[in-house]
């Protein structure tokens, strides 16, 4: 293996790059979301709408378990250039495309590049840095995943205002292109594995077969299809069923694609349930709030952006924190158990604080972003400390597989139970998605309060604001989950410095 001290000449240029990629990757997840109702417009298409944001998420975390699999096969550094440039390529056929289909296809191909750079930049680090520096790196890309859940909305409104909703993916194309030729200069000293690659085809077909039709019906909930739909209950059906023969091919595969012995390493997996519900909590919240800030007070899209701004920027603060004290003190259970502790009493505090009050609200949101970011990073080193060299890129895309469904998951129930909570409250005129992750942003919701004013209006708002507040209680329940999952993780030691050991 390149130790750190090998590689410390171009370690910026290297961590240039795979922030970079990282960026990009995430910034894609939000920055669409602004756009939807111009892209609608322009295509006159609404049945394939939601799509152009789900399938990118599909694809990507479909594409994250194979990425990891493949570097430790074939080396990182090549895996890591063809990813930068399907994601750019995709991006050219993004702006280009003229029609829907063309824009769902060209975003399938997309997110597919996108899953190599988020798990490969991540391994990278798992390569050139021992464990116990791993923390403050890790931070780095948690700051870059919250910067862009702020800089993708904002972006993205601006480039549809005054320019085309094509610039969204436009602004891909220079800056990855910058990031190809970065990482393809500076990847050059990353090690090379000297085994003889052997692919696993089944198991990876059955993969995607069982992760792309349990993220499908996970998303048709949560765009307000019934659990009970016949589609719904195909798709988790064949799910259960394709992933229950790719569980069982694998603990007999001589090269498996996810090794099962991973899941009988306690502290990985306690890790891995522990960055479930850190995104199950963080990207539902991301979707939520501004829903909540825009129903209740009226507010506009702009300034419910802004009104996430205290989770973005709490984010990068816990993990740079977290980071740093797990370099420290070489143990990285305490930063993820006091994260798992403020997350479901900060979340309380956002539930009984209304959004009218900004201080409260906001000072509730940063310790929210903190408690992610103390365990995010944390969880990922704590994960890649427990496994082999040879299971590095593996156990790391798995961490960012259970990451993404945790999002994914987080979204669906979470949109899910809202809609069947307004139609309990008596709100059952008020119908339609409310996920701006999945691409209608609540329109429908929206609408049916601008059709209405006066002393309806407060009282509608009034129960709209009761019903945001039981949610976010049921929120912090579920946080509860993850705390428990913190408790029952051992506190093994960091491996040592080995760069600061020469």
């Amino acid at each position: 293996m390149t130790s750190l001290s090998q590689t410390r000449p171009d370690i910026r240029s290297i961590l240039f790059a795979l922030m970079m990629a990282v960026f990009l990757s995430a910034l894609d997840q939000t920055i669409v979301a602004v756009s939807m109702p111009a892209i609608s417009a322009q295509f006159k298409d609404f049945d394939l709408l939601a799509w152009v944001i789900s399938a990118y998420m599909v694809a990507l975390t479909v594409a994250v378990p194979i990425y990891g699999k493949l570097g430790d096969l074939y080396g990182r550094r090549r895996l890591m250039l063809f990813g930068l440039g399907i994601f750019t390529l995709a991006s050219l056929f993004c702006a280009i495309a003229q029609s829907m289909e063309q824009l769902v296809l060209a975003r399938v191909l997309q997110g597919i590049g996108a899953g190599g750079m988020v798990s490969v930049s991540q391994a990278i680090i798992g390569d050139i840095v021992p464990p116990r520096e791993r923390g403050r790196y890790q931070g780095y890309f948690s700051g870059m995943y919250a910067a862009a859940s702020v800089a993708g909305p904002v972006l993205g409104g601006f480039m549809t205002e005054y320019l085309s909703w094509r610039w969204v993916f436009i602004i891909n194309l220079p800056l990855g292109l910058l990031a190809w030729r970065v990482a393809r200069q500076t990847l050059v000293g990353l090690p090379v594995p000297q085994r003889k690659p052997v692919i696993d085809y089944l198991g990876t077909v059955l993969m995607i077969v069982g992760l792309t039709a349990l993220l499908l019906g996970i998303t048709q909930i949560g765009q307000g299809h019934s659990w009970r739909d016949e589609s719904v209950l195909t798709q988790l059906g064949v799910a259960l069923l394709t992933l229950v023969v790719f569980v069982v091919y694998e603990r007999r595969s001589r090269e498996p694609l996810l090794p099962m012995h991973l899941f009988a390493n306690r502290s990985a997996v306690l890790c891995w349930c522990t960055i479930f519900f850190t995104s199950f909590q963080a990207i539902s919240l991301i979707v939520l709030l501004p829903l909540r800030f825009q129903t209740v007070t009226g507010g506009g899209a702009d300034s419910a952006a802004l009104h996430l701004m205290p989770l973005a920027i709490g984010m990068p603060m816990g993990a740079y924190f977290g980071g740093r004290r797990t370099s420290l003190t070489g143990r990285y259970k305490p930063m993820i158990l006091t994260g798992a502790l403020l997350m479901p009493m900060a979340i309380m505090g956002i539930a009984v604080t209304p959004p009218q009050s900004v201080f409260l609200t906001g000072l509730f949101m940063i310790l929210t972003g903190i408690a992610s970011g103390l365990q995010f990073p944390t969880s990922l080193v704590g994960t890649q400390n427990s496994v082999e060299m040879k299971d590095m890129g593996v156990a790391t895309s798995t961490t960012n597989l259970f990451r993404s469904l945790g999002g994914a998951v987080g979204v669906a129930s979470m949109s899910a139970l809202l809609l069947a909570m307004l139609a309990g409250s008596g709100l059952g005129q008020i119908d339609g998605n409310p996920t701006g992750a999945d691409g209608s942003s609540g329109n429908l919701l929206m609408d049916s309060l601008h059709s209405i004013s006066g002393p309806a209006l407060e009282q509608l708002r009034e129960k709209l604001s009761l019903t945001f507040q039981h949610l976010l209680m049921i929120s912090a329940a579920v946080s509860l989950l993850g705390l428990a999952a913190a408790l029952s993780m051992p506190n093994h030691l960091l491996r040592g410095r080995e760069d600061k050991d020469r």
